[in-house]
């Protein structure tokens, strides 16, 4: 198992909870790249990082007809996949939803398996993102189409993350270090489209849009102390743990509302296997 999949394994629930609401609107753009094809009988496709779920529930709610297979490398993303799709989905519905743990960039089918696939923010975590596109076109039939949706790079910092730098610092922990970003987020949409160009695929299209959320005091407080830094909140003594979240909830009052708007650039894009 690799650190991406092992990492994803723990942190699994707190994604079903916290960040797959945030990202869900635009990941379900994803489907308006594969209305085209369902339209014209696509009904067998592939999630590739189905998550939590997110997208093939989605698609299954959407299309009638279709049947989804998705896949993650992290086996408890794919139980929480299971688990969504238990609670959301009717029993015929259920039937048409299965999931499998592989990698985007060796996937376990044969070629031609499917008449589509689609992808939501999974393509700039993939260690080879070349290999992958080319693995998603060898299990596409001909004709078949992947439509993924993932970021842009985006150095705007959001301004409730400086609040919570300063709470963090006034309990001695100090500010977070520089991530350096997402691991391989797309320079533009540009990019994004000469890579499935060059992956084999035809009639490439893609479009910039933006992930916007507005966040809450509360909701972010509850995202930063279950989730983001659920760990380093743990580590916390009660007493650092009341002063941190006080110092974060008086800080975020300041805010106007536009503020705890968190926006982050997307780019959709879409290919045809030749």
């Amino acid at each position: 198992m690799t650190d991406q999949a092992a990492r994803y394994d723990e942190i699994a629930a707190g994604y079903a909870q916290w960040w797959a609401p945030v990202i869900a609107p635009r990941a379900v753009d994803a489907l308006d790249l594969l209305e085209p094809a369902v339209a014209a009988g696509a009904h067998e496709i592939l999630d590739i990082g189905t998550g939590t779920g997110t997208l093939a529930v989605a698609a299954i709610r959407r299309w009638p007809a279709v049947r989804v297979v998705g896949i993650d490398a992290s086996r408890e993303m794919a139980m929480a996949a299971e688990r969504e799709a238990d609670r959301l989905l009717g029993p015929a519905d259920r039937g048409r939803f299965e999931t499998r743990v592989a990698f985007a960039d060796d996937l376990p089918f044969d070629d031609g398996a499917f008449d589509a696939a689609m992808s939501s923010f999974v393509f700039q975590l993939v260690p080879n993102r070349a290999r992958a596109l080319r693995e998603a076109r060898r299990v596409l039939r001909p004709g078949g189409t992947l439509g993924y949706v993932s970021w842009l790079v985006d150095d705007r910092v959001f301004s409730p993350d400086l609040d919570l730098d300063d709470a963090l610092d006034e309990v001695g922990i100090g500010p977070r270090e520089p991530s350096g970003g997402r691991n391989d987020d797309l320079q533009s949409v540009e990019e994004a489209v000469r890579q499935l160009r060059r992956a084999g695929y035809r009639d490439v299209s893609g479009t910039r849009s933006v992930l916007e959320h507005p966040f809450s005091i509360d909701g972010y407080v509850g995202f930063i102390t279950q989730f983001d830094e659920a760990d380093t909140y743990e580590s916390l003594e009660p007493d650092e743990r009341e002063t941190f979240e006080r110092s974060l909830r008086e800080r975020l009052a300041r805010r106007n509302p536009d503020e705890l708007v968190l926006r982050l650039p997307v780019v959709a894009a879409r290919g045809v296997r030749t």
